[in-house]
């Protein structure tokens, strides 16, 4: 079967790359179209794919402007290619109901999380042939149309079918077993991060000076960093993310993504934005399995208590794990999942409709 991968952000890549990986072993010819953003490009050096010339626009007209352009190209290179099913991000929407092609998008945001994210999912669910997404997750007027899954976009990648952490891969830049903490600044400037705060320079410099005496710092920014926090500047290999995370003592962040991605590790996670109670995924985490910490942003002493909170308590690590594994136990293994859900489509929405339980058969 020919399938396209059509990625938008690095988080995309992650997502696909095991399935992409197991539907080639299985004999798929499978297409791969990025947009580069970020270390997307970075990302796909072992594989093969082709990049959309269109890029992100930075404000609200030029991104409208340049989602039609990239969706001409999407269309011009998807007539080509011909595939029997497409995956991915939203660009492909008006693609696949204009070519009357197959198409799954993932999601893992709620539809009503505010109102510019709404309004995307208006102008594009409509257009995909079947949308996934985790058990809990509020699609709104799109519940019916969804297909609920027990698993994380996370567990796609970090699953332990999936991933085994190497102490050796975090030793190529700096010893393991001494303490460290990863920071975390995101840009916040997303269609759905309209107004969202995050963490600013003096909390940033607040949490070096107390996390300092206790371990070594790393700092991984989508954003410009400034100059006195550059001597913390994490500088690796963007495929080896996950191995430096694993071994980590804590994380802290403004990053929803990365905050999901410690919690899959089982690494405490500390997020400080304007998204702390909206998030359905996180809120999963926080409130039944205690692996991660939501503060809002007008709440910066909460921030540096709850860190000290962490670091003061016994055998942090092992704890967490445990809380990892209790997670763990409930959730399905998403890449086998995906790949079933692909392989068998369209029997597979129906199987997933009158037998949810089917799932579990992906531990």
């Amino acid at each position: 079967m020919k399938i396209l991968f059509q990625l938008n952000h690095p988080a995309h890549y992650h997502l696909f790359k095991n399935s992409i990986k197991e539907l080639k072993n299985k004999g798929h010819r499978v297409s791969i179209l990025a947009r580069s953003k970020d270390v997307l490009i970075d990302l796909l050096v072992n594989e093969e794919f082709d990049k959309l010339s269109t890029k992100k626009g930075a404000t609200l007209f030029e991104k409208v402007k340049l989602v039609k352009q990239a969706q001409k190209e999407i269309l011009d290179y998807t007539q080509k290619l011909n595939p029997k099913i497409i995956i991915g991000s939203g660009d492909f929407s008006y693609v696949t109901k204009k070519l009357g092609i197959p198409s799954i998008f993932l999601g893992e945001d709620d539809a009503n999380l505010n109102l510019p994210l709404f309004l995307w999912t208006l102008f594009t669910y409509g257009g995909f042939s079947a949308v996934l997404a985790p058990v809990g997750v509020n699609n709104s007027i799109w519940n019916k149309k969804t297909t609920f899954y027990n698993g994380y976009h996370k567990l796609a990648y970090l699953h332990p079918n999936q991933f085994t952490p190497d102490k050796t891969v975090v030793e190529k830049y700096f010893s393991a077993d001494k303490p460290y903490f990863i920071l975390r600044f995101a840009k916040l400037n997303a269609y759905h991060d309209i107004n969202a705060r995050g963490i600013n320079t003096p909390i940033a410099q607040k949490l070096i000076d107390l996390l300092q005496p206790r371990g070594d710092i790393y700092i991984t920014a989508e954003r410009e960093l400034e100059p006195q926090f550059e001597q913390y500047r994490l500088k690796i290999d963007p495929l080896d993310i996950h191995h430096v995370m694993a071994f980590a003592h804590l994380y802290i962040g403004d990053s929803q993504s990365m905050a999901v991605e410690a919690a899959m590790l089982g690494v405490p996670a500390v997020r400080f934005n304007d998204f702390v109670g909206k998030i359905s995924v996180l809120e999963e985490l926080e409130h039944k399995y205690k692996l991660t910490f939501g503060i809002k942003t007008d709440k910066p002493n909460k921030l540096y208590q709850i860190i000290t909170d962490l670091l003061s308590l016994e055998n942090f690590k092992e704890e967490f794990q445990q809380r990892r594994q209790a997670m763990l136990a409930d959730k399905i293994d998403v890449t086998a999942f995906l790949v079933w859900f692909i392989e068998n489509y369209p029997k597979s929405i129906e199987i997933m409709r009158k037998n949810p339980d089917y799932q579990y058969r992906f531990k």
